[in-house]
């Protein structure tokens, strides 16, 4: 039977968060304003490593300034941010773990919370097919309206959006010999939950404790000392 390998992508495949990295690559371009959008960013991301985040009121924040721009801008920063941040960090262990997966036949796909415009060139950097992200809704005129479209693929809803893609091919988890789910956050307990193989990748202290107590596999794909995320 074939193999289902589901990868997290901020400080999992990457040794950035995509989201944080993306906000300050705003700041530093001057598209918001400094101070106060680098507080909000600050915010969140604390929030969200504490397990308290609203996505909802996250997603209101982080998308409002890509309903500010007009699509073609907005793809010539993203290009840029490609380039300038997001490429540096792509490192050779996270790509070999995704490859060795699909070497093997695996049905693979990038699970992610953050949203799939700034994500579907990461997932492509890695030669992933399949991207489960949150959608933004866009409106008439092709700009988007600073709103998600459907469910966030966050927490729970990771669960939700892994099973509707799967749903859409005939397919349910439990249908795979074997399944695997690596992440590095305490967010993503529901998915790897749900796999055979739950692995905890450059886990925090929490998931660390909790992998260990649960005994699921730990790898420390990167050198978190070396972390570009500040």
């Amino acid at each position: 039977m074939q193999q289902l390998a589901l990868f997290d992508l901020d400080n999992t495949l990457l040794p950035i968060d995509s989201d944080v990295s993306w906000a300050q690559f705003l700041v530093d371009r001057k598209v918001v304003n400094a101070q106060w959008y680098s507080q909000r960013n600050d915010h969140f991301y604390a929030q969200y490593c504490a397990g308290t985040l609203d996505i909802y009121e996250f997603l209101e924040f982080q998308l409002a300034p890509l309903a500010q721009h007009p699509r073609q801008q907005l793809l010539t920063w993203r290009e840029d941010f490609m380039r300038e941040v997001v490429q540096p960090a792509v490192r050779e262990e996270a790509m070999s773990l995704v490859k060795r997966h699909q070497s093997k036949g695996a049905l693979c796909a990038i699970v992610t919370a953050t949203n799939s415009f700034i994500t579907g060139p990461i997932a492509r950097a890695f030669g992933v097919e399949h991207l489960i992200a949150t959608e933004i809704e866009i409106a008439p005129d092709g700009n988007f309206t600073g709103r998600p479209s459907g469910l966030p693929s966050f927490r729970e809803g990771k669960v939700t959006r892994v099973e509707q893609w799967l749903a859409m091919q005939g397919l349910g988890i439990s249908d795979f010999a074997d399944s695997w789910f690596y992440s590095d956050s305490m967010n993503d307990l529901p998915l790897l939950a749900r796999v055979r193989h739950p692995v905890a990748v450059n886990p925090d202290q929490r998931l660390r404790a909790h992998a260990q107590g649960q005994g699921w596999e730990i790898l420390d794909l990167f050198d978190r000392s070396n972390s570009t995320d500040d």
